[in-house]
């Protein structure tokens, strides 16, 4: 098999490792390109003493670590402080930040028993918690308890020792232990009442019919709006902005399903006065049987496409 040919077999892969370690899609496509070009310049010198799948891993790891010296962490609105309780809120001005960005489910690895094993790591709250770390304690994380690297694998990628990288993972596990999402806010796609949950939630969310939203979102819903930095934690305060926010009515919006992160999603289009639906944000769920218990709205238009998604439509 030819560089070329192994590339494309790994590329989602490599896709997710870096976006683990950036949090940010568009920055880890551009790793992996850079990652590819040079793995196409060095390959006369590569020495097999590794797989190609491998010696990627180690380039693209180091691009990450050289990419994080200028920005270290990608942040979400929770964050930065405690929630709103006012909508008004809303029209303060944005943060200049590097917010996280989700990541399309289509792009991961075509592989089931690689989608499987690391779909947990690619939640948008895991991914979050992954943004505390520093980056080489990320990466030694990742390799080790994603990718089940040795720990001399990874010393050897860190040009460290052995007894460095166990220290640092020591650490590492320990952080995220204090920051990470707990095991029973995740669901799986083949559970039976999602399928029910999700779709009375896109009917709701398309009409605004905050009654039937109610009874769909958890009592500590957590409701987050990236770039915008103000958050709102609770339903009852959720309900607030959704009733400030939302027009009531059919045919005002339409919700398209796809999914980020190995979560479930929904793209949010409004009707314009020209008729047309336009594309406005993109919400990211977290179900659970007790209901909705978060979304990550990312109102950024510009990353419809990369779901594949137009930015208008008929309907």
């Amino acid at each position: 098999m030819n560089l070329e040919d192994e590339f494309a077999q790994v590329r989602g892969e490599l896709i997710a490792h870096c976006y683990r370690m950036l949090g940010s899609l568009h920055d880890a496509e551009d790793v992996v390109q850079d990652a590819y070009v040079r793995a196409w310049k060095g390959f006369a010198e590569f020495e097999q003493r590794s797989s190609v799948r491998t010696w990627l891993y180690r380039i693209a790891t180091r691009l990450c670590l050289n990419a994080l010296k200028h920005s270290s962490r990608r942040l979400v609105p929770s964050a930065l402080g405690a929630p709103g309780t006012d909508p008004d809120d809303l029209d303060a001005p944005m943060l200049e930040a590097s917010w996280l960005e989700p990541l399309p489910d289509h792009l991961m690895s075509a592989d089931p028993a690689v989608v499987v094993g690391t779909r947990q790591s690619l939640r948008l709250a895991m991914v979050a918690a992954l943004q505390h770390l520093p980056p080489r304690q990320r990466a030694v994380l990742i390799l080790r308890d994603v990718l089940v690297w040795p720990a001399s694998e990874v010393a050897a990628v860190l040009g460290t020792t052995t007894a460095a990288v166990n220290s640092s993972l020591q650490r590492a596990r320990a952080e995220l232990a204090r920051v990470a999402p707990a095991e029973d806010q995740f669901s799986e796609p083949d559970e039976p009442w999602r399928r029910t949950l999700l779709d009375q939630y896109a009917r709701a969310f398309e009409r605004a019919d905050l009654v039937t939203l109610e009874g769909l979102l958890t009592q500590d819903v957590r409701w987050e709006m990236p770039p915008i930095p103000t958050w709102f934690r609770g339903r009852e305060d959720v309900l607030r902005l959704l009733a400030a926010k939302l027009v009531p009515g059919d045919g005002r919006r339409v919700m398209v399903e796809t999914s980020a992160n190995g979560q479930p999603a929904f793209a949010l289009y409004s009707r314009g006065r020209d008729g047309l639906f336009h594309a406005r944000y993109l919400q990211v769920l977290t179900p659970s049987e007790a209901g909705v218990s978060a979304v990550l709205a990312f109102h950024r238009a510009d990353l419809f496409p990369s779901f594949g998604l137009p930015l208008e439509r008929l309907a």
